[in-house]
């Protein structure tokens, strides 16, 4: 296996008369082009040429898409929303960081009007999002607006994993003071150890 220039697709790797064209791959004029950005892959068949073809590295390409459940942590707030860096898709860690943004609106389901983006989140906070709408180049738009959706790790001002005792609230086992939070109920399948 051998990577591509990063990005690449359309790279010429070789000409028809060395190998034959397999996935990923097109000619044109006697030679052979890689069709996507990948690693280059060279299996040699009984019939004489090899076959190239060029497979796709899915760790690197994995994007978050709409309707994702993802885990992001809290970078910070305003009153009108929260802004996120998105850290895993399901239980699958990124490689790269993607931005997110859960607005006001998005937070809960029912009471909207009635949301304040601090009593909901703080920066540091590990929070389970759903993608809304967005895409890797602009912005995401995250929602938290379901039961399992929320916040399932933040740390109190003591610097203590806090524990949920509510919906809304978490409290400090050290100092046990409350702190509001849009809490998840977790779903064991979603629990980043």
């Amino acid at each position: 296996r051998q990577p591509l220039s990063p990005g690449v697709a359309g790279e010429r790797l070789c000409s028809t008369e060395e190998a034959t064209a397999g996935s990923g791959t097109y000619t044109r004029h006697g030679f052979i082009f890689s069709s996507l950005a990948g690693c280059v892959e060279r299996r040699s068949e009984d019939s004489g040429l090899p076959v190239v073809s060029v497979v796709r590295d899915s760790e690197s390409q994995l994007l978050p898409s709409v309707g994702a459940v993802v885990t992001c942590k809290v970078c910070s707030i305003n009153s009108r929303f929260a802004k996120v860096h998105i850290l895993y898709v399901g239980s699958t860690p990124l490689k790269s960081t993607f931005r997110g943004t859960i607005r006001r609106e998005d937070i809960r389901a029912t009471e909207k009007d009635k949301v304040e983006v601090y009593k909901s989140f703080r920066p540091g906070d590990i929070v389970l999002a759903k993608i809304s709408l967005g895409d890797a180049q602009s912005n995401y738009l995250l929602s938290t607006a379901e039961n399992e959706l929320g916040v399932v790790v933040a740390r109190s001002e003591a610097g203590v994993q806090m524990v949920p005792i509510s919906w809304c609230e978490m409290q400090c086992p050290r100092t046990h003071t409350k702190e509001f939070r849009k809490v998840a109920r977790v779903q064991p399948q979603f629990l980043q150890t």
